[in-house]
């Protein structure tokens, strides 16, 4: 694996989508030249498309770019418009919920980067659904025990 490379010539196995065909089509860049503890991606989304389901993260830190476009940022319940040259932390440990929505004319171009955690929970409010990651379980808040306490039963 090469280190230094053009995006140009990221191999398509590097890609989700590659050609395009859904609404969203993402580079996998930092694993194409082998990033270890980061992600590095650039994310298109198409016209009237969402970058994701609308999601938090227990412990992942991530960074966004607008490189093009523009639409929505969906945080923690409201929506901010952004644009090409806008960037975004998302600090870890925060749970800021999260989501880019493309409601212009024009392909909206993402940088996400982001630290790789295993440990990291996932919670998608919009589905009552948390996500473990390093277990790869998904969990329906609603099926939650009402009553449970982590106390000795007696």
């Amino acid at each position: 694996m090469n280190n230094i490379s053009n995006i140009d010539n990221i191999p398509k196995e590097y890609m989700y989508d590659p050609d395009f065909q859904s609404k969203l089509k993402t580079i996998l860049i930092g694993d194409a030249i082998g990033c270890e503890k980061i992600y590095v991606n650039i994310d298109y989304v198409k016209p009237g498309a969402e970058s994701t389901k609308y999601h938090s993260h227990s412990v992942q830190e991530e960074f966004f770019l607008i490189l093009s476009g523009k639409g929505l940022l969906r945080i923690d319940g409201e929506k901010i418009l952004i644009k090409k040259g806008d960037v975004i932390s998302k600090p870890a440990g925060k749970n800021i919920t999260h989501q880019f929505i493309n409601n212009s004319s024009e392909i909206l171009q993402i940088l996400d980067i982001g630290t790789r955690e295993k440990d990291d929970i996932i919670t998608y409010p919009d589905e009552n659904t948390i996500y473990l990651k390093d277990k790869k379980l998904v969990f329906d808040i609603n099926d939650s025990i009402k009553d449970w306490t982590s106390e000795l039963n007696e």
